[in-house]
């Protein structure tokens, strides 16, 4: 397999755990499993799995592409992490895919990639065009045509296209549209008591 293009894609910046491995161009393998949670626990889990059902090692791959949002603060997290870790240990290059380019892969420029935030809005990008947060008529506003992000299975295949052809490497970055909105809590620490009082 030295000779071999081997990719292994991932992500789960959605309320999905998605992996994919590319062999010289042609899929061997591919599971997106639905879940608000639990991606963590699952991730590697379902690594394993394809690769196995590929014929193939993790010691094979030669690229790593990871999904790096924006979607879920912490789903965006644990996929970058295990990019990271696993380009470091195996000294491959690691190629995160924000998700307007994986949902536009294939598509025309002119196009808008919509992706699902909370409360009924949606991210939005498109060739030249800055990422933000809104709804979807800001979006059909633009006077373009919106593509959905596709199923778990078809996005982490675009992922892993795109991986497949990248000509430069960075380490994989989250790709947030808006700062966290986590706020520190409310409560007082609880007093330390001094053990010689």
């Amino acid at each position: 397999m030295a000779s071999d293009t081997v990719v292994l894609a991932f992500d789960t910046s959605g309320p999905f755990c998605a992996a994919a491995v590319l062999i010289n161009g042609e899929f061997a393998a591919c599971r997106a499993d639905d879940m608000a949670r639990g991606q963590a626990e699952a991730i590697m889990n379902i690594i394993v799995d394809v690769l196995t059902t590929s014929g193939v090692t993790l010691q094979d791959v030669s690229h790593i592409g990871v999904g790096t949002g924006p979607g879920n603060f912490t789903g965006i997290r644990i996929s970058v992490s295990a990019a990271r870790g696993f380009a470091l240990s195996l000294v491959i290059p690691a190629i995160g895919v924000n998700g307007f380019d994986a949902t536009l892969y294939g598509q025309s420029d002119k196009a808008i990639a919509c992706l699902p935030a909370i409360r009924d809005q949606i991210y939005f990008s498109g060739h030249g065009l800055n990422p933000q947060l809104g709804d979807r008529d800001q979006a059909a506003q633009l006077g373009r045509p919106l593509i959905d992000r596709p199923d778990p299975a078809q996005l982490v295949k675009n992922i892993a296209r795109i991986a497949e052809n990248a000509d430069r490497f960075g380490r994989p970055v989250p790709m947030y549209v808006k700062p966290a909105d986590a706020a520190p809590a409310r409560d007082l620490p609880p007093k330390v008591l001094d053990d010689a009082g």
